[in-house]
């Protein structure tokens, strides 16, 4: 059977490796094994952003009929991801900075940074800056469910947090304690 790509019911593109079975199994050889589980970050990664998923759990791999069911499963060639390496995906994805164990203190489920901190940084800045939110304080909650959909719509709070901890560190955001919880200041300041 010769490897082809696909595209899914979502719209996106699988790579041709996506159909070769072997690419679905744990490989003994660490070579092999390396070069698979980079494919399959990258895999996992761009099918995150396409879709704005922000979490996966090793359950994904187990229970049909979830967000990542196109991807950790091709059911044209009769394969799916096992649970075993999926968990080694995401120690792998966590050791590069890729992903975030979350809840801490786990490792059954990450926050994926198909987005790094920084960037989610930099992104809630412009966003402060350019709907004129600098100085006021905000909510959470005004962040990542605002009146008009933005590239910070339904944002995890853990990742909200690190993005504000980034601007934090050069003044251009200050966490504020306000009556429901927590919220956020916006500075000019400088990167």
């Amino acid at each position: 059977m010769a490897l082809s790509t696909h595209t899914t019911s979502t719209g996106y593109l699988l790579p041709s490796i996506h159909s070769a079975p072997p690419f679905f199994t744990q490989q003994p050889n660490p070579t092999t094994l390396s070069i698979a589980t980079e494919q399959w970050i990258r895999l996992i990664l761009g099918y995150a952003r396409h879709r704005k998923l922000f979490f996966l759990r090793v359950e994904d791999a187990e229970t049909p009929g979830n967000d990542w069911d196109e991807v950790l499963r091709n059911e044209r060639i009769n394969r799916k991801l096992l649970p075993t390496y999926l968990s080694y995906i995401l120690d792998t994805m966590v050791k590069k900075n890729l992903a975030a164990y979350e809840p801490p203190k786990q490792t059954r489920a990450v926050l994926l940074h198909w987005r790094l901190p920084e960037e989610w940084a930099e992104a809630l800045h412009e966003w402060a800056t350019s709907t004129g939110q600098l100085n006021s304080i905000l909510t959470f909650y005004d962040i990542t469910d605002p009146p008009l959909e933005s590239s910070l719509t339904g944002i995890p709070i853990p990742l909200l947090r690190k993005a504000i901890a980034i601007l934090a560190k050069t003044n251009r955001a200050q966490i504020i304690t306000i009556a429901d919880g927590e919220g956020v200041r916006f500075f000019t300041g400088n990167k």
